[in-house]
């Protein structure tokens, strides 16, 4: 599972057909909930033809009219109409507005999501609709965290993923990672500068990451490459990371550190604060960035994620002394 999912995925899933009826004469979309709504009834009500016109090329070529045309008949079987709006919201990612709305339908047991991505001149430069991730149903959501953590990191950051809610942080769904963080330096809301296809092109690469508590180092790896940015290392999920016994049962992870950069090895003890590596692009990650989470045993993929409030930070200016960082926040240490 990519650490950064930033691509919309071309609808390949189900789809639907809602009771809603688009009118010829409805005002014209003035914003990317108007265009997500309005796009979102045509394909319901089958006016794909106009949809079709509005796809961009890419999408028009991944995504065939025929194709779009046996896709939402698709749906009809197996979901039928809409029966209720459960949430919808637009956030902007990588210079699109993506809009979302939330739903339950006739024939499915769950929630759906239909997605748009759309420039601000109303093209679409990608759709999905699928059912909406599921939340861990972890046990520890009212754990007491025993080890103070101060951030892994001097300086301003930004949480790319973080918080309780799979709309804030896709990892919610994962056991051990149920309470991980993705964090990136922005400028301008940008991660990069460029074209960013260059590592170097990214503000976080290159720089220290520290431990968040004292500890013993029980897992240290290096000299697993840096990628490519947007492309991926299934094979090596971690890439070069660092993982910390804290004692009682908490352990540290930090994941896709610089190839060649980490400052300690297995068996070293550590101090918070202390350097552990340069921040990179290893492993399954799409582009620089630090993956954090706390979990109850040393073993990756095996383990129960464990809430990791951090103390004495900033969050979006406000002074927080002990808190969960949230999708979106800039933060650093007081």
């Amino acid at each position: 599972m990519s650490c950064l999912e930033r691509c919309l995925l071309v609808a390949c899933a189900l789809v639907a057909v809602s009771v809603a009826v688009y009118a010829e004469t409805d005002p014209a979309p003035k914003s990317a909930k108007d265009y997500g709504e309005t796009y979102t009834e045509w394909f319901y009500q089958g006016e794909l033809e106009k949809l079709y016109e509005l796809f961009s090329s890419d999408m028009q070529a991944a995504l065939p009219l025929d194709s779009l045309r046996a896709f939402r008949e698709q749906a009809v079987s197996q979901l039928g109409v809409e029966k209720e709006l459960l949430d919808e919201s637009v956030t902007e990612r990588d210079g699109f507005d993506v809009y979302l709305r939330t739903a339950r339908f006739e024939k499915f047991d769950g929630a759906i999501h239909v997605v748009w991505s759309i420039d601000a001149e109303g093209i679409v430069s990608g759709f999905y609709v699928r059912p909406a991730p599921q939340l861990h149903k972890s046990s520890f959501l009212d754990y007491e965290t025993k080890t103070e953590l101060r951030l892994p990191f001097d300086g301003e950051w930004t949480v790319f993923w973080g918080g309780r809610t799979v709309e804030q942080n896709y990892h919610a769904q994962v056991r051990d990672q149920r309470f991980a963080y993705d964090l990136v330096v922005t400028k301008d809301d940008k991660t990069h500068e460029g074209d960013g296809k260059r590592n170097e092109q990214y503000f976080c690469f290159g720089k220290p990451v520290l431990a968040p508590a004292a500890g013993v180092v029980v897992a240290a790896e290096d000299g697993v490459p840096d990628n490519v940015p947007q492309e991926m290392n299934a094979d090596r999920p971690l890439g070069n990371h660092v993982i910390i016994d804290h004692g009682g049962g908490e352990f540290s992870f930090l994941a896709h550190f610089k190839n060649g950069s980490l400052q300690t090895e297995k068996g070293s003890r550590v101090g918070a604060g202390d350097v552990l590596g340069l921040c990179g692009n290893s492993g399954n990650s799409s582009e620089a960035h630090l993956h954090y989470h706390l979990q109850n045993s040393q073993e990756f993929g095996n383990g129960d994620g464990l809430p990791a409030p951090f103390s004495a930070y900033v969050a979006d200016g406000q002074p927080v002394e002990r808190g969960e960082p949230v999708r979106g926040q800039k933060i650093k240490p007081q």
